[in-house]
């Protein structure tokens, strides 16, 4: 299952992103936000992030217009490697190297079809396994 969040910023990408899993029947569970009023994207990230850690989710997807500061949010929670991504290359590497369980988008920054890539290349690219890369995910969190 994939933990959706976003802002009012991420909204409408977000309910882009809603269309595509259906569209591929991948289960999702959306944390918020529900609609285009201001609101506060730490409460909506940390609920994903929270259940990507807990094992509720097993990755998850933050979008605020940058996704700098949900981004920030999701890597609050101990357990989460959320990577902020605005290329494919960058998608597959943070999860080929990093094992990354969770992606944040810029809504501002990507548009919707290169998101939906990127999505893509992030959800179907598995970790290396590589034993140096073991080693450094193992150091990123004590």
């Amino acid at each position: 299952m994939i933990a959706l969040a976003s802002d009012h910023g991420g909204y409408d990408l977000k309910c882009r992103i809603i269309d595509w899993l259906e569209e591929r029947k991948i289960a999702y569970r959306d944390f918020g936000c529900y609609g285009k009023d201001s609101c506060d994207y730490p409460d909506f990230g940390r609920a994903a992030a929270q259940a990507v850690a807990g094992g509720e989710c097993e990755k998850g997807v933050v979008i605020c217009t940058t996704g700098i500061g949900i981004s920030m949010v999701a890597n609050k929670v101990k357990g989460v490697r959320c990577a902020l991504c605005a290329d494919t290359v960058s998608a597959r590497l943070t999860r080929e190297h990093n094992d990354a369980n969770m992606l944040a988008l810029g809504a501002g920054i990507v548009g919707t079809n290169l998101a939906l890539g990127i999505l893509e290349t992030f959800l179907n690219t598995p970790f290396s396994g590589e034993e140096k890369h073991v080693r450094r995910v193992g150091k990123i969190e004590p």
